[in-house]
């Protein structure tokens, strides 16, 4: 039931096209929409016989206020809806990330030397560009192919200013390029080299095939049989090249299809790439915010989907009818200048197209559903796990500290946090400790928890400002106790217990000042612990690795004679430190692998020969 304000604001509504705004009882937009006739699609929103979905009806109980804006046109409001979605980035809107720029083709054939080039912007310069690509890694393994099947330039030099500066480069030397570098091809034969090119990307694979297959049969009767060779070779990488491609439609033409699937709550968009008849990539967006119908929603989704700088095709498909698909068309006409037909077909080669798309939509549903199972039992284990500690609160923050040392020596602490049950690895932190503090793992706690909670008052610094909902030291009640000594000291009330390991360290339970509680081996919070566990303890060995390494590579040991990398680590291995090689007796030293008495000798002097002068 609309409240009082709404109600009054539904009888002022104009009859006429615009953008309205739902308002949470913060005042925060919560979702946005564009209207022919605003007074009409508003109002649909409160009437009691509307039919709405659950998350129509739970956005619909959350709006509080409601404002809009009167447009000239339709074509306005769904341009100045797209505009606001993207400022505000409402809740139940579709929301696209605009740093999405999809990689591109380009062949500079406007230059006296072309160059073929990865780029993710399309600009206004006379070069040809084909794609979209929907991933980097495609568009770099087809120039690979590209550059080695046609012999073309792999470097970045500028051609004719730096021909014959260098000798060739090792690709010329593998029969991979022809060294346009040294001259050995004219501009007239290198741009013929790129017209083939362009001529294979926009799907003339015959056409190229036919032109190399003249070439060597000339050459050929020429009696040239190692360039004859060359023709062939090339002519079999294009036909391989082209059967890579999959041929969808007899349609020559570019065209991006769009299919949405929603099924239990989860919605996904599956978009496909057809350029020139030839799928060459897809890509698929989760969609399950947005509350709007199917025909809405892609309406929506492709508003916003173009508004980038992205290439507009001459069609593009959609599964589900729009209100209106001529106003997407002239829509599409001023973003882009150039006329797009938008179609939702019902029978026939395209509707073949668009239901496969909707196939691989509806399996990205499955997907999803596989992830959705999962975050629930990650949240099933944080509420297990909040029961089982007696906890006030369902922890979502979980932070997680060890200590790693060789006999004190090299002692680091490792943070690892968890976030809904998942690791938040870009949240992870290592401490290097004061070599002071030696193997005093309650000391070395103590410091590193000081260090972390109170990181976050200094100025500028926010990387700690997130305070977690409970602590897991790696260790048992001495570490719970050095933790909770420093928590209290800065008035923070923050649950702390230990995770200790049985006799083949392996996670046993949760240890606190009541006690030790064991989990049941079975249950999500004893696998989330064990997790927990395991990454701390991991993270911390690798960081004291990498310092005792660094260790190895420069000490006191560099200084002596005759000691090398091997010798240094066989060395830091039987002592653990320069403190304790510095102690070690002659004999002491000799027992090591590698270590003659004469180079003991020398050790022992370098680090004695203070003492031995007195």
């Amino acid at each position: 039931m609309a409240s009082e304000l709404i109600e009054e604001k539904l009888k002022k509504l104009p009859d006429c096209p615009g953008v309205y705004q739902m308002k949470d009882k913060t005042g925060k937009i919560i979702y946005i929409g564009k209207a022919k006739v605003l007074k009409n699609r508003v109002r649909q929103y409160f009437h009691s016989s509307a039919g709405h979905n659950l998350k129509t009806q739970l956005m619909v109980s959350n709006i509080a206020d409601l404002d809009y804006i009167i447009c000239d046109s339709e074509v306005e409001a769904l341009v100045l809806e797209s505009n606001l979605i993207k400022e505000y980035q409402p809740k139940y809107n579709i929301l696209l990330k605009d740093d999405k720029h999809y990689p591109y083709i380009k062949l500079t054939l406007n230059e006296e030397y072309p160059r073929v080039l990865y780029v993710r912007r399309i600009e206004n310069d006379g070069a040809k560009y084909f794609g979209p690509y929907p991933a980097g890694f495609s568009v770099r393994e087809t120039l690979d192919l590209l550059k080695n099947i046609f012999r073309i330039s792999h470097c970045k030099k500028q051609f004719p200013r730096d021909i014959g500066k260098e000798r060739p480069c090792i690709y010329h030397s593998m029969g991979r390029c022809m060294a346009p570098c040294q001259g050995n091809v004219s501009s007239e034969e290198y741009k013929k080299l790129f017209h083939s090119i362009a001529a294979f990307m926009e799907g003339r694979d015959q056409e190229v095939i036919d032109g190399l297959t003249a070439e060597m049969y000339k050459a050929s009767d020429n009696l040239e049989f190692e360039m004859a060779a060359v023709l062939r070779d090339r002519i079999q990488s294009v036909k391989a090249l082209s059967q890579r491609q999959k041929v969808i439609t007899d349609n020559d033409a570019d065209m991006d299809v769009f299919a949405l699937a929603a099924e239990d709550g989860l919605s996904c968009v599956e978009v496909f790439y057809i350029r020139h008849g030839k799928l060459i990539g897809r890509d698929s967006f989760d969609v399950s915010n947005t509350v709007s119908d199917s025909g809405e929603a892609l309406e929506s989704f492709v508003t916003q989907y173009y508004r980038g700088e992205y290439y507009v095709p001459k069609m593009i498909l959609l599964s589900h009818e729009t209100e209106d698909e001529t106003m997407l068309e002239r829509y599409l006409f001023e973003l882009r200048g150039k006329k797009t037909q938008v179609r939702c077909p019902q029978r026939g080669a395209n509707r073949r197209i668009v239901e496969m798309a909707l196939e691989n939509a509806a399996k990205n549903i499955m997907n999803m559903k596989t992830e959705k199972v999962k975050e629930q039992l990650k949240a099933n284990a944080a509420i297990e796990l909040a029961r089982a500690l007696c906890l006030e609160v369902v922890p979502d923050r979980i932070e997680s500290y060890d200590i790693s040392h060789t006999s004190g020596a090299d002692s680091v602490a490792s943070m690892v946090v968890f976030v809904n049950g998942r690791p938040a690895k870009k949240e992870y932190r290592h401490f290097r400790l004061d070599p002071e503090i030696g193997n005093d793992d309650a000391a070395s706690m103590k410091h590193v928890l000081t260090r972390r909670f109170t990181h976050e008052s200094r100025k500028g610094d926010g990387r700690f400002a997130a305070m977690p909902d409970l602590i897991l030291m790696d260790g048992g009640l001495g570490q719970v106790h050095a933790a909770r000594e420093v928590l209290d000291g800065l008035g923070l009330d923050i649950p702390v217990f230990g995770m200790v390991k049985n006799d083949r360290h392996r996670s046993r339970g949760i240890v606190g000042d009541f006690g030790e509680i064991t989990l049941p081996p079975q249950g999500s919070a004893f696998r989330l612990t064990a997790q927990i566990q395991e990454e701390v303890h991991r993270f911390a060995i690798e960081y004291h690795r990498k310092l005792r390494g660094k260790h190895i590579e420069e000490s006191e040991l560099d200084k002596v004679p005759g000691i090398g990398k091997a010798k240094k680590a066989e060395l830091l291995k039987r002592f653990r430190s320069i403190g304790n090689i510095k102690k070690a007796s002659r004999a002491d030293l000799c027992r090591v692998r590698g270590i003659s008495p004469a180079l003991a000798d020398g050790i022992y002097k370098h680090f004695h020969e203070e003492e031995e002068q007195k």
